[in-house]
């Protein structure tokens, strides 16, 4: 018989949206403070399909004065994310049970921000304000960021994160494994850059596929599907409000006067804990 491993190492949870899937490590009375318990190297051990757990992004929730909640983002590769908006609707969902609410404030690198849960179950985040000035997405230098200067003519919007949004004839036929890292790492985004790719289904409807900077193909991008809709309307193409079909599902987009707001499912799939060795070996 197995041994059961004692209750001794990290606790993490697993969660996911839409399939765009993450482990969740909460902090709070730890004493990590606003340092938190994530390190670059635990999570590129952890984002290891193979020998760790294996995530799209990975959150940490930690106390927040004046919030309900703090939340830290890192991808894969072990680099920081500045957002993650399905990771926020996951974690905001798992905050109001655990409060007994349907509504929560946290705050992430970007600022304040708020989530709710709908009547029909959905969870709804405002992911802010977007970021339209070159130096606010950032660009390495000033240019049209409604008509970037390169092949495909995306457009660049920042929620936190940078993204390069082109819009296709066809989202399913585009090669995301090939150009995606390309313009990942094009120079012209100085911290790198999520990739998208939509087509328009109708002018309320759009198809969108991503690349995620530091993490590469995902089944979805909360953030990503946000700067597509407010890349979409500044193009024309569409209003302010619009449902979007992910690799992974259905999220509705709506860019009101108080930022853009993301509604979609949520999932909380198993709690766990990592074994003392595994944390020990991370270092």
């Amino acid at each position: 018989m197995m041994e059961k491993t004692p209750q001794t190492g990290l606790p993490f949870m697993k969660m996911h949206g839409l399939g765009n899937d993450f482990v969740v490590i909460d902090s709070r009375g730890s004493g990590a403070g606003s340092a938190g318990v994530t390190t670059s190297a635990l999570a590129r051990a952890l984002g290891d399909r193979n020998r760790g757990v294996g995530f799209d992004q990975l959150a940490e929730i930690r106390d927040a004065d004046g919030a309900d909640f703090a939340l830290d983002f890192w991808n894969s590769d072990g680099s920081r994310a500045g957002a993650c908006g399905n990771a926020t609707r996951c974690v905001s969902d798992y905050m109001m049970r655990q409060l007994g609410r349907d509504a929560v404030s946290l705050v992430t690198a970007r600022g304040g921000l708020s989530a709710v849960r709908r009547a029909d179950g959905l969870v709804s985040v405002n992911m802010g304000a977007p970021q339209l000035r070159w130096d606010e997405v950032p660009l390495a230098r000033e240019v049209d960021v409604a008509h970037l200067p390169l092949a495909g003519d995306p457009v660049a919007v920042g929620m936190g994160n940078p993204h390069a949004v082109f819009f296709v004839p066809d989202a399913e036929a585009v090669d995301v494994a090939g150009i995606g890292p390309k313009v990942e790492h094009d120079p012209l985004f100085p911290a790198r850059t999520n990739v998208e790719f939509a087509s328009l289904v109708a002018p309320d409807h759009l198809r969108m596929r991503v690349w995620e900077r530091g993490t590469g193909i995902t089944l979805a991008c909360g953030s990503g599907a946000c700067a597509t809709a407010v890349a979409a309307h500044l193009r024309g193409l569409t209003g302010r409000r619009v449902v979007m079909d992910v690799d992974g599902g259905r999220l509705e987009i709506d860019w009101r006067e108080d930022g853009v707001w993301m509604t979609g499912p949520v999932a909380h799939v198993f709690d766990a804990v990592l074994t003392p060795d595994f944390v020990a070996a991370v270092g």
